[in-house]
């Protein structure tokens, strides 16, 4: 019986790991490391600083290289990561990150609305200020928004997030 107990015991521990492994490993590779951990949890970086939301307001830009390098020309200069990013950034080109979230280009969604309505960046995307690698955690299903809209007495007609041909 003892014996059978350590051994269920080891095996959930190792089950326990593995899982703790697989959330740090989830998401894509993206073309240079970043760390949302660092930025937005440790130096509590806001969302708004990095990712843009210009006019119409319906989606948050991946940074230019020119704002990475606002901090990056002094701190972790000697870090190949930022070397890249520095050479980009002198060469006008942006980094070709990988996206992570997207929502069918037949539903209508604005990142300016749901801001300006008190919706959090964490509501839909996880906490992801204590990730190194960014994965789709909320559950931007159509279920999922429906059940938000619900809690927080928004439109649940079809015209509010769908264009009707």
């Amino acid at each position: 019986m003892k014996r059978w107990f350590i051994s269920s015991l080891l095996l959930l521990t190792a089950i326990f790991a593995a899982i703790g492994v697989a959330q740090t490993l989830r998401g894509p590779i993206q073309p240079l490391h970043f760390s949302h951990k660092q930025h937005a949890g440790t130096l509590s970086l806001d969302c708004k600083m990095c990712h843009v939301n210009p006019d119409p307001g319906e989606l948050m830009t991946y940074p230019a290289t020119a704002t990475c390098m606002n901090c990056h020309s002094a701190i972790k200069t000697d870090s190949p990561h930022i070397q890249e990013l520095a050479k980009a950034a002198a060469e006008d080109r942006s980094i070709q990150w990988v996206r992570v979230y997207e929502i069918p280009g037949f539903v209508y969604f604005s990142h300016r609305t749901h801001v300006a309505t008190g919706a959090t960046c964490q509501g839909c995307h996880g906490q992801v200020q204590t990730r190194e690698r960014v994965f789709v955690d909320g559950d931007i299903t159509m279920s999922g928004c429906m059940n938000c809209h619900v809690e927080n007495s928004a439109s649940i007609d079809c015209n509010f997030c769908h264009d009707q041909l």
